[in-house]
This record gives structure tokens, C-alpha cells and sequence, in this order.
């Protein structure tokens, strides 16, 4: 018997996981924006010593775990299973990170959904009583992401205005069925929508209309108002997306402006810093969720978010086939709550 389900879509956990602790790490540029001072590291070389961007984003990973493991008060070896994935071909920044490790590891791929996807299997695992301790993880890097999925850096292209700007940073939520921190109360998992977008630079409109189905089907699961939230956050919508989304919403009735934000718009002062529509990738909502909500959560400014992570389901093969763009977008809520 499913006593735990709301509606098609959501689910009201009966024991909430708790944030025990979270990490985030991010470049160099992450590091000039308007959350600096929320970041817990900001590395100075996008190589991160490395050989290759491949390999930084793997160690941002992995540090970006061993440094919320820590702060956690615990060892690597407490935890029981670490969630994770980012946008490079068979999840190798992660899996890689994973192997040194050494936690038993399931790989996702939710594009740049993947930080509230790992977040609500995590949480799924924790409610059900089949761990105490797991770590949801996921990362993105600039050049790693520019050379996948579009042209070289050394050609120098020319970026749309649409375009938007690959965050490089890695986040790590440590989530506990004990302990103190805010916890995830409910979760939405997102369908696949596809509007019929192609163009790779407008990413923002191919998300949009995901993020506000899962936003819509999350509202009318559960039955909350837009207003019951302090924040609605999306993952990586960028300038133009968020302004759709918040559209499509008020076309099915939900005035969601006024508690409606999106992490590629909060990370980067898009003027001074010149990322056109904003910022995107995995490790988008990944930092901005592990450095400055969390922080705003704590310091009881939020009491009630839903953070909803948003995901390009499109690759280099599909792209230069003239394939469409599906998304995806997965919902969280998080609450300053106190649990016995």
C-alpha cells in the first residue's frame, strides 16, 4: 500500500532525511560573482593541478565530498552509499571521483537536473530505512562542458545571447536519518517534456516548460501555494528561461513571481561578468543550493524552499543529428522543521 505518495508524482516523507552537511567548491570565476563569500573553496586554476579540465572536475568532486564528510564529523568509511553524476560521457569526473572513495556509488545522469536527483534517491533510500548515512553529489566545469557539447575553446566562437555560461564547481549534501539541519520533506520527480527547441544555445527555453510541469504537478500534489514557499528556485534556467517559466505557471494559474528565483541568474552579475542569459550546468544549482541556500536556511532568512534542478536531456550525437532538446526537471523541498 503506497502510504507515503501525494498525487501522480510527489512524495511527503515519513521520516525526513536531515542536511547534516554540505560542500561546495568553485573556480575562479563562480569565485568574482555575488555568492563568493557563500563558497567554501574557490580554486584560482581551472586545472585545479591537474593535466586536464577531465581530470579537475573529478577532484572537485571528490573533494567536494571528503570536504562535507568532514564537516559532517564523520569518516568516508560511515558513509553508505554515495549519488552522483555531471554531464561528461559515462559520468567520468564522478565515477572517477568515486573510485578513490571508495563509498558504494549508483551513477545518475539527470543532466543538470542531476543535484535534486541524487537529493531525492538519496532521500528515498533514507526514509525507506535502508541507510543511515548517504552523500548526493553531482559537478560541472566550463571547459570540460564547452569541449563536449559545443566548439573548442581555442576557436574563440562568437556566444549567443541566449547562450549561457557552464558553472565550474562541484557540490556534496551529506544526508543523515539523525542529527540537526534543515531536511527534505517532500519530493517531485519530473517527466520528460520536450517542446521541439533545437537550438543548443537557448537551453533556458528547452528547460523552461519541465521546470514549470514539475512546479504545477508539485503544487497540485501536494496542495501548497506558491506563497507557502519563501523561495522557489530553479536550477539553470538563465535569464530568459525563468521568464518563461514563470509565464507558462501564471497560464495555469500559479503567480509564482514574487517567491521565484533561478540559480544561473543568482551565481553571476551577468553584466560585469559577461554570461549573456546566465549561469548552467550540473554544478549550478549543485553550488548555489550547497553555499548560499543552505546558509540562508540555517541562518533561518529561508524556512521553506523547493529547489528544482533543471536538465538539458540532449547529447553532442543528438544534437548534430538536428534532435530536439527533452528536459527534465526534478523538485525538492527543504524546511527548517524540527524532527523527533
Amino acid at each position: 500500500m503506497r502510504t507515503k505518495k501525494m498525487g501522480n508524482q510527489t512524495i511527503k516523507f515519513k521520516n525526513p532525511p536531515i542536511i547534516l552537511s554540505t560542500a561546495s567548491i568553485v573556480g575562479a570565476k563562480e569565485g568574482e560573482g555575488p555568492l563568493a563569500k557563500y563558497f567554501d573553496k574557490i580554486i584560482e586554476d581551472d586545472l585545479y593541478g591537474e593535466e586536464s579540465w577531465e581530470k579537475a572536475e573529478s577532484k572537485l568532486v571528490e573533494d567536494a565530498v571528503r570536504l562535507a564528510v568532514t564537516r559532517g564529523e564523520l569518516q568516508l568509511a560511515d558513509i553508505e552509499y554515495m549519488l552522483g553524476g555531471d554531464l561528461l560521457n559515462q559520468l567520468i569526473a564522478t565515477s572517477f571521483a568515486a573510485s578513490k572513495l571508495q563509498i558504494p556509488f549508483f551513477g545518475l545522469y539527470g543532466a543538470c537536473s542531476t543535484m535534486t536527483e541524487s537529493l531525492s534517491l538519496a532521500s528515498i533510500i533514507i526514509d525507506g530505512e535502508f541507510a543511515n548515512k548517504v552523500i548526493a553529489t553531482t559537478s560541472s566545469h566550463f571547459a570540460t562542458a564547452e569541449r563536449q557539447f559545443r566548439f573548442p575553446l581555442e576557436h574563440g566562437n562568437q556566444r549567443a545571447p541566449t547562450a549561457q555560461w557552464t558553472v565550474t564547481g562541484a557540490g556534496a549534501v551529506l544526508l543523515s536519518s539523525t542529527g540537526e539541519g534543515p531536511v527534505i520533506t517532500h519530493i517531485t520527480t519530473g517527466k520528460v517534456i520536450d517542446f521541439g527547441v533545437v537550438d543548443a544555445n537557448n537551453m533556458g527555453a528547452a528547460m523552461a516548460p519541465a521546470a514549470a510541469d514539475t512546479i504545477a504537478t508539485h503544487l497540485k500534489d501536494t496542495g501548497f501555494k506558491p506563497n507557502d514557499y519563501d523561495l522557489i528556485i530553479t536550477g539553470d534556467l538563465g535569464k530568459y528561461g525563468k521568464e518563461i517559466a514563470i509565464d507558462l505557471l501564471r497560464k495555469e494559474g500559479h503567480k509564482v513571481k514574487n517567491v521565484f528565483s533561478d540559480c544561473g541568474n543568482e551565481i553571476f552579475d551577468h553584466e560585469k561578468q559577461d554570461t549573456h542569459a546566465g549561469g548552467s550546468g550540473c554544478g549550478c544549482s549543485a553550488v548555489v543550493f550547497c553555499g548560499y541556500l543552505i546558509d540562508q536556511l540555517k541562518n533561518k532568512k529561508l524556512n521553506k524552499i523547493l529547489l528544482v534542478s533543471t536538465g538539458a536531456l540532449f547529447s553532442p550525437t543528438s544534437s548534430q543529428q538536428g534532435g530536439s532538446i527533452p528536459s527534465i526537471a526534478h523538485a525538492v523541498t527543504i524546511e527548517n522543521v524540527s524532527i523527533k
